[in-house]
């Protein structure tokens, strides 16, 4: 059984900062992408970032230059600092990892549970 276990405080005021975390547990071999998405009340959830297993990053344009992704390989976690954030990121952020459970085993994608985000003017 795997699971992606996310946490990090989840309210802050505009221009603040938050950090979430997303710890993968259970029969994990390998893990390749990490990424992060959010889905705002009343929209479609988006992509806001990615990681690859060679440390390469990816970010939404909404995004660039205030959130950053890193992942630590050892503990199977990747992590989204959210720096000068705005009302417009209050979210609910989800993980999602690509990941195989064995050697044979295909990739798979895994979600976690979701971290609620609110960001107050």
């Amino acid at each position: 059984q795997v699971q992606l276990l996310e946490s990090g405080v989840g309210s802050a005021q505009a221009g603040g900062s938050l950090r979430l975390s997303c710890a993968g547990a259970g029969s994990i071999f390998s893990v390749e992408t990490m990424k992060w998405y959010r889905e705002a009340p009343g929209k479609q959830r988006e992509w806001v970032a990615g990681v690859t297993s060679d440390g390469r990053t990816h970010y939404a344009d909404s995004v660039k230059g205030r959130l950053t992704i890193s992942r630590d390989n050892v503990k199977k976690m990747v992590y989204l600092q959210m720096n000068s954030l705005k009302p417009g990121d209050t979210a609910v952020y989800y993980c999602k990892v690509d990941l195989r459970k064995t050697q044979l085993a295909p990739w798979s994608g895994y979600w976690g549970q979701g971290t609620q985000v609110t960001v107050s003017p």
